[in-house]
């Protein structure tokens, strides 16, 4: 089983990111498992969701403590909290920043980094720091655990039509502007 642990603020949609990614992990034929834990639930305050992946039935229900990886939709959390406790080795990071992160400034249990300035594009697509489907695409690029097509689809079906063809031209964005890195390959240009 693989996990993955969201790291976000409420009102940017890590919440929503979680269930659209169990989303196209189911509709591509996996068991997915998507749960959210709010804090202060309040717009703002850090929260946590996580997603279970498996190719069996995940009868268990429980928080991720210690996740294969993390996807963090806030840069600030990263220094604010501890977001790569527990994390599993030969884990990945997908994290929203405009900084160059070294794999030298990370836990040595992260083998792939994946990095994009989601911000930029949230105000470029939404005009609002909303970074969720953009992080899904990096995530999609960086790890190849589920394709772009299928969290396309699942936006087109389970989004509001108002909001479906900016969410498509945000997770298409971050599939193809992040920077991948990993501690076996050096860095990989997206395709």
């Amino acid at each position: 089983m693989k996990q993955i642990r969201f790291h976000g603020r409420g009102g940017q949609g890590a919440v929503m990111a979680s269930e659209l990614l169990c989303h196209a992990l189911v509709h591509e034929g996996n068991y997915g498992q998507s749960i959210p834990a709010y804090g202060f639930e309040r717009r703002g305050a850090p929260l946590e969701a996580f997603v279970k992946l498996d190719d069996k039935p995940i009868r268990e229900r429980t928080q991720v403590y210690e996740p294969d990886g993390i996807i963090v939709l806030d840069s600030s959390l990263i220094a604010q909290l501890p977001v790569f406790n527990g994390i599993q080795k030969d884990g990945f990071a997908i994290l929203n920043t405009r900084k160059t992160i070294a794999l030298d400034d990370i836990p040595q249990e992260v083998v792939t980094l994946a990095t994009v300035d989601a911000n930029r594009i949230a105000l470029d697509v939404f005009h609002a720091p909303i970074t969720n489907t953009i992080l899904l695409g990096a995530f999609a690029q960086a790890t190849k655990l589920v394709s772009l097509q299928s969290l396309s689809e699942c936006i087109e079906s389970n989004f509001p039509r108002k909001i479906v063809e900016k969410n498509l031209v945000a997770v298409a964005r971050g599939y193809h502007e992040v920077q991948v890195i990993s501690r076996n390959t050096p860095l990989r240009k997206v395709d």
